[in-house]
């Protein structure tokens, strides 16, 4: 009764309890906790072996060793996989759970071996703290290991000073820095590093920091290792330990010589920029990244009659014409958003009332301080004015030459009818009349002659005009072989009457940007000019080549021909005028080269020339500059 009783009260405790009866370790009693633990049912009088549940090999073979032995053993924090008891689903995974086991030899009187008494605690929650512990424990060493590198290899000297104003630590790079020994004692070398001028206000400012239990950063200069004074920055945070006062400063002192020489010579350079900007007869201003303006030149001042705070932050906005403000305004934000630099020309009132333009531009900066804008509005009231008259003029000028072509090719026009009726009149008197005068057909020839002259003049007259027109044509990517082609097509009967040997290569630059009708003027008339002037002792060869500048990389043409050549003055550049001739024997109204050259100059190029009388000429073509 009492054994039933006992086993009723050990069936329920918290702890695991089971018997293993024999050598093969049978299963006698095995408490509710045990049952869970070992996976779930366990048939009495079963070995462990056939049934092991969730225990693990090597604990049925320590099982057995100590049954065999006799001797107790207990295993510390043994982990045990979830029971399926514990609601974990078949085949899923949960949180190991860990044991302290003890293994307990049953003995008979005789101190024979009968089995063993297996007793488990759960110790879950203690090892998990415990490895938790452990972990924290590795992870210190490691921040704190990783802290004594970075302290020990930063450009820094870092230190710990404790509420005496006693140093407990500071990094190797202080003994760099000063050259002072390992030995040497800090507390009592440290002030002495200090610069005289700068050794009391150190000393009373740590002081006072520690006395109030606050952090500090000052200034001052220390003496390096070759004797050099340095400025560094020297900052500390007290230790904080609530509610207790700080006992200790951790800081780092920071060399910032270099830096505190650069920004002297930064104030240095703004102020001489400043003046510069005040002697500058121009409106200056300077704005932030956002577009608020927050310096402006004294003679924005004196040009304005206004300060500074009367201006604000948008002060040249609200000095133009009224018309204009909104449009500047819409501009001047869309490039503050964008970056990209602002350029206008506006009306802006100066202090008299008077609206002058003025050019405004302003371009942004970004460097290390950040993004600026920086500004200037330019008085060009003067010179729009006078771009005004000059653009009248020049309209005025257009118009009149606009009108004058119109008059010549009108007057050219008009005049072809009076000259067919004269060459009517003057074949019909060839024809019916006879003159008793020797000189008969030479007077009849040059009376042909001038006919013939006044017709060609009226013609070119006529050309010339229509050219001219036809400067401003568009332009366009041209095959220069296939105007050429072209222009010669035109010409087959002056080159078969002459005999011309012509030669194209246009391979090293076979492209070319043009007006189609200006491309066409300009090969007609030279090639025509080429085979127009020909030595009548030998027949015309003419050879044309394109290639690019070796000064700008354009590309240029030259034609050459074995002629009767030019008498050019040297030394001189080469200019062509209307009606200027070098061969009054040969046809022609000296048009042709004037046009040439006006075509080419009104595209931006020139013509040069070179020549020998009686051994012929070279054109060169520069199309572009």
């Amino acid at each position: 009764m009492r054994e039933q009783q006992l086993q009723n009260i050990l069936r329920y405790m918290p702890a695991g309890i089971a018997t293993l009866i024999g050598p093969e370790l049978r299963y006698g009693f095995v408490n509710e906790t045990m049952q869970t633990l070992l996976g779930g049912h366990t048939p009495e009088g079963q070995s462990l072996a056939e049934h092991p549940g969730l225990l693990a090999a090597d604990l049925l073979e320590v099982m057995q060793q100590v049954y065999q032995s006799g001797r107790p053993y207990v295993v510390k924090a043994h982990p045990m996989p979830p029971s399926l008891t514990d609601g974990t689903a078949e085949g899923g995974a949960g949180p190991v759970r860990y044991f302290d086991l003890a293994l307990e030899p049953l003995q008979d009187d005789d101190d024979k071996a009968q089995g063993l008494l297996v007793f488990a605690v759960d110790v879950t929650a203690q090892e998990e703290a415990r490895q938790r512990a452990h972990v924290l424990a590795l992870e210190t060493r490691r921040l704190d290991a990783r802290l004594r590198v970075l302290t020990e290899t930063a450009p820094q000297i870092t230190f710990s000073v404790d509420a005496e104003g006693q140093y407990e630590y500071v990094s190797p790079q202080w003994y760099y820095f000063t050259g002072q020994p390992p030995t040497a004692d800090l507390n009592a070398i440290w002030p002495l590093l200090i610069h005289p001028d700068d050794r009391l206000r150190v000393l009373y400012q740590s002081d006072a920091a520690r006395a109030g239990g606050i952090g500090w950063s000052f200034e001052y200069r220390l003496r390096r290792h070759d004797g050099q004074y340095r400025w560094v920055l020297s900052r500390a945070l007290p230790e904080l330990h609530a509610p207790d006062k700080p006992v200790f400063w951790h800081g780092a002192v920071t060399e910032v010589h270099d830096q505190r020489e650069l920004a002297e010579v930064l104030r240095r350079g703004e102020a001489e920029l400043r003046f510069l900007a005040d002697s500058i007869q121009q409106l200056i201003w300077t704005a932030s990244a956002e577009g608020f303006i927050d310096y402006y030149n004294q003679h924005t001042a004196e040009y304005t009659g206004l300060s500074t705070q009367e201006l604000g932050p948008t002060g040249w906005i609200g000095l133009l014409d009224p018309v204009e403000q909104a449009p500047a305004a819409r501009r001047w934000v869309q490039c503050v958003a964008s970056g990209e630099d602002y350029e206008g020309l506006y009306r802006m009132r100066r202090h008299d009332g008077q609206y002058r333009w003025h050019i405004i531009r302003a371009r942004r900066l970004a460097d290390e301080r950040g993004l600026r804008w920086f500004g200037a509005c330019t008085d060009v009231d003067d010179q729009h004015r006078l771009r005004e008259v000059l653009q009248a003029q020049y309209d005025e000028l257009a118009r009149t030459n606009r009108d004058l072509d119109t008059f010549v090719y009108t007057a050219s026009h008009d005049l072809k009818q009076p000259l067919f009726n004269l060459r009517g009149l003057f074949d019909e008197l060839r024809r019916t009349a006879t003159f008793q005068d020797p000189e008969q057909e030479e007077i009849l020839g040059m009376v042909d002659q001038a006919l013939s002259q006044l017709d060609g003049t009226l013609q070119e007259l006529a050309a010339t005009v229509q050219d001219q027109r036809e400067l401003a044509a568009p332009t366009q990517v041209l095959a220069l072989a296939s105007v050429i082609d072209e222009v010669l097509l035109g010409l087959r009967t002056q080159v078969q009457e002459t005999g011309a040997v012509i030669t194209v290569d246009v391979e090293a630059a076979p492209m070319l940007v043009y007006g189609r009708a200006n491309l066409r003027s300009v090969l007609h008339n030279l090639l025509s000019n080429a085979l127009k002037f020909v030595h009548p002792h030998r027949p015309p060869q003419i050879h044309l080549a394109s290639a690019l500048s070796a000064a700008t990389g354009n590309p240029l043409l030259t034609i050459q021909d074995n002629g009767l050549g030019m008498k050019l003055r040297p030394g001189v550049t080469t200019t062509f005028h209307l009606f200027e001739r070098q061969h009054p024997g040969v046809a022609g109204a000296g048009v042709g080269l004037y046009l040439v050259q006006r075509i080419l100059d009104s595209h931006g190029g020139h013509l040069e020339a070179s020549s020998t009388v009686n051994e012929g000429t070279t054109f060169t073509v520069y199309w572009l500059e």
